[in-house]
């Protein structure tokens, strides 16, 4: 007999939750907590980490497949743009962890 686990739904807030503290490292800031607080402090930590040369354009999308995802009203269309950030934030700690070592 096989047990499946439920898997929870990806979520903005989840994502908020998972990334708030490096994109607030980076963008030297107190963690966000809202969605659109933490979009507006992502676009800011990708401003910082342009400015030190990284190469942003993953966090650029995952800034517009979450604000997109936020206005979303469809929950297919949510779903699909919420995992699409999710893929690129994933780059968000490497980066973090280089900028350290650069500030």
């Amino acid at each position: 007999m096989t047990t499946q686990t439920a898997t929870k739904p990806l979520t903005a807030d989840a994502l908020v939750a998972r990334y708030a503290g490096v994109v607030a490292y980076v963008a030297d800031e107190a963690a966000a907590t809202t969605v659109p607080g933490f979009i507006d402090q992502l676009n800011t930590a990708i401003q910082n980490l342009d400015l030190a040369r990284f190469d942003t354009d993953e966090l650029e999308n995952a800034a517009m497949y979450l604000a997109d995802a936020n206005d979303s009203v469809d929950e297919t269309e949510r779903t699909v743009l919420l995992k699409r950030a999710a893929d690129n934030l994933a780059y968000i700690d490497d980066m973090a962890g280089e900028y350290r070592l650069m500030v």
